[in-house]
């Protein structure tokens, strides 16, 4: 049985997307004179122009060219850009980069770590001891999947992982997502666990074969009472009993 485990990421979202929140002024401050920055600028000024029809869009100025721009400036022009992006849950190619720069740079500093439920790591190991894979699919992309795993309060435990996979694939919420992660990994749906917090994505890999399990959290969303009698739910990883690969 391969495992599909999409809520080890979603602890990370916990992490990952405030840091942005309440980091991305002084990172672009820091940083500000680097080509690479300058790109996600510039990338982050186009989108704004493309959204510019949008209701409460922010735009984000032109630099003048004559070295006159104040930095803080524009520094704050795309800060708010940002902020109303994220306030919208967009997903867009010119936040996602600056915020797998971000990111990276917080890891590999050493500001961030990833910390998962005290259950989750015993229970991975057991399952790959027993011959099982594990997988990881995330709306996070598979650069942050690898760097929550890279930099966690465990150490790095990426050994634990056998693949990735991002919205590139498909999203959560699509059954042909989850037949195409089949596909990908060589595996019938029917020999696959899906182990997810959000019922619509357990309904979406149920329709397309594969077996679900909810697991319930304290501060996740609540299920409704068709919900929680419709999926098997758990409270911790340590409730799986799975059987062993052959």
């Amino acid at each position: 049985m391969k495992l599909s485990a999409s809520y080890l990421l979603e602890l990370g979202e916990d992490i990952l997307f405030p840091y942005v929140k309440e980091n991305v002024e002084e990172y672009l401050q820091t940083h500000w004179e680097e080509e690479e920055c300058q790109q996600d600028v510039r990338l982050l000024r186009k989108q704004a122009e493309e959204d510019s029809h949008l209701d409460g869009a922010v735009p984000i100025p032109a630099a003048s060219g004559n070295g006159a721009d104040d930095p803080q400036w524009m520094i704050q022009a795309v800060v708010d850009n940002v902020y109303w992006q994220m306030s919208l849950d967009r997903k867009t190619t010119a936040l996602k980069q600056l915020q797998g720069h971000m990111w990276r740079a917080a890891f590999k500093a050493g500001h961030m770590k990833a910390e998962f439920f005290e259950d989750v790591v015993p229970a991975v190991r057991k399952w790959r001891e027993a011959g099982m894979k594990v997988y990881v699919y995330s709306s996070g992309s598979v650069e942050a999947q690898k760097l929550l795993f890279g930099h966690s309060t465990e150490g790095d435990i990426l050994e634990l992982v056998d693949g990735h996979f991002d919205t590139k694939i498909g999203h959560k919420v699509e059954s042909e997502s989850y037949q195409k992660i089949a596909s990908s990994i060589g595996c019938s749906t029917n020999n696959i666990l899906f182990l997810t917090d959000v019922s619509r994505e357990a309904s979406a890999a149920e329709e397309a074969g594969v077996h679900v399990a909810v697991v319930v959290r304290p501060g996740n969303a609540g299920l409704t009472d068709d919900e929680k009698t419709h999926f098997s739910l758990i409270t911790s990883f340590s409730e799986l009993y799975l059987p062993s690969s052959t």
